[in-house]
């Protein structure tokens, strides 16, 4: 997946860097077709020189839509931890709703298909 990393206000150590394009790559086992990805890195309190938390924000373009998470957390390891915690479940519910079988519009394009069908055989006869 291609990532682009945005450090604001603060340059970035390329481990940090390189541990989340890591564990976002991850994410394609949960959904094979994400298109692209932006991080954002943000550190909260950074204008008073006392910084109190980290944030994680991560945006994915997928196929018809967009995932947008926001963590905070002591350490950006942490918070990417659970922006990944969250980005998994909105991921296999994305995928979830798009292959859904039971939904009712395609279970009704299905039985106007089926009766079509029908008509057809007993037309052959």
């Amino acid at each position: 997946m291609r990532l682009q990393m945005h450090a604001v206000k603060f340059t970035a150590d390329q481990s940090l860097l390189d541990f989340i394009q890591a564990k976002l790559d991850k994410l394609d086992t949960f959904h094979d077709r994400i298109i692209s990805g932006e991080v954002f890195l943000r550190l909260e309190g950074a204008d008073s020189n006392k910084v109190k938390e980290k944030i994680v924000e991560v945006r994915l373009l997928l196929p018809g839509k967009e995932l947008f998470v926001k963590e905070h957390d002591k350490s950006f390891e942490s918070a990417t931890d659970r922006v990944m915690d969250v980005l998994k479940d909105k991921l296999v519910r994305f995928k979830q709703k798009r292959n859904d079988i039971s939904s009712p519009a395609i279970a009704e394009a299905k039985t106007r298909v089926d009766a079509e069908d029908e008509v057809y055989e007993a037309d052959e006869l």
